[in-house]
């Protein structure tokens, strides 16, 4: 069954089935590559995080919104993420 989508006051998101946790987290980094496949795995993480399809409603820009329990973990993303 497909999860239902989520609505923020920023973002309308749909959660990714490789999701372990359903958690919009505190810290988050937007990518507006909405068909990139990002490996979370491969950035070592420290905390837990959740991703997913996102459109932000503020320039209705579609993306993706991956969230960090921990903010070194959304650092190290947004240092380390390169869509090519």
């Amino acid at each position: 069954m497909a999860q239902q989508a989520i609505s923020t006051p920023e973002y309308t998101l749909y959660p990714s089935p490789r999701n372990l946790h359903r958690t919009v987290f505190v810290h988050q980094a937007f990518v507006p590559y909405p068909y990139a496949l990002i490996d979370m795995d491969s950035f070592a993480l420290a905390g837990r995080w959740s991703l997913f399809a996102a459109h932000r409603k503020a320039d209705r820009k579609m993306g993706q919104l991956v969230t960090f329990e921990l903010e070194g973990d959304c650092a190290r993303f947004e240092r380390q993420f390169r869509p090519d």
